[in-house]
């Protein structure tokens, strides 16, 4: 069985004291994986994310990086210890170049590192490179995914953590959003992925699990599961007939 890198046991956060919108969800990880988090809207699988990132509180259950407990961990330390996360918006520094938002995801690397690295994102994601010098808000949507994914992945993180990254973007740019995610897997690197294009992000998955009020109440193999009537149900908001290990 392939190395756990992300543990997720029985977590509970929320915005506010005594109103938890994860309620005990859990998930594993495992190196070199592309995990898959679906729901219906308002199931909780944002806050559940960014809850890991150290974004939103958590109450209870913990959080595992490679066997490090960081549920308490503060979100401006994720980056050092191996989580970099990429939120659905405000993901870019809009007024700043495209280098120059690179070089300032930087931080925690040696400086002798960082031009060596910022070739190394342009050689990953070409479409940049003309673009060096053009402010990130100039981009397109999917052009602008391609840096927030470069922004979190110069640092070498042990897991890459995504929000929804192909909202709002055309059904090209999803298709190449999908197409960078996959190659990035293909390069050793362990994707944890909030997507609602359950279609499209199963198709590079490797396991994938589904919330329903801030819980995991389905999980599987990932090209099994676009088939799977158990979750069709949870997306229609019924009562599921079976979950996990198939009890009512």
């Amino acid at each position: 069985m392939s190395e756990t890198v992300l543990d997720v046991r029985d977590l509970e956060a929320g915005y506010e004291p005594g109103v938890p919108i994860v309620r005990g969800a859990s998930i594993t990880v495992r190196k070199g994986e592309i995990v898959v988090v679906l729901g219906p809207n308002g199931a909780g699988k944002s806050s559940f994310i960014k809850a890991i990132a150290g974004l939103v509180p958590i109450t209870g259950g913990t959080v595992f990086l490679d066997g490090r407990d960081i549920t308490a961990a503060p979100a401006h330390t994720m980056v050092r210890l191996g989580l970099a996360f990429v939120p659905q918006t405000e993901n870019i520094f809009p007024l700043m170049s495209v280098e120059d938002n690179l070089r300032v995801a930087c931080g925690i690397l040696e400086r002798r590192e960082i031009p060596g690295r910022i070739e190394e994102m342009y050689a990953a994601f070409p479409d940049l490179v003309r673009q060096r010098r053009t402010a990130a808000g100039n981009l397109s949507g999917g052009q602008r995914q391609m840096l927030a994914v470069a922004r979190a992945l110069i640092v070498h993180p042990k897991v890459l953590v995504l929000d929804e990254p192909s909202a709002g973007l055309s059904p090209k740019f999803v298709s190449m959003v999908f197409e960078m995610l996959a190659g990035i897997r293909k390069s050793g690197v362990t994707i944890l992925l909030v997507e609602q294009n359950a279609k499209a992000a199963l198709a590079i998955g490797d396991r994938a699990y589904v919330l329903v009020e801030g819980k995991d109440r389905h999980e599987g193999i990932a090209s099994e599961l676009w088939n799977d009537p158990v979750v069709a149900e949870l997306y229609l908001g019924q009562r599921p007939q079976l979950h996990k290990g198939g009890a009512a």
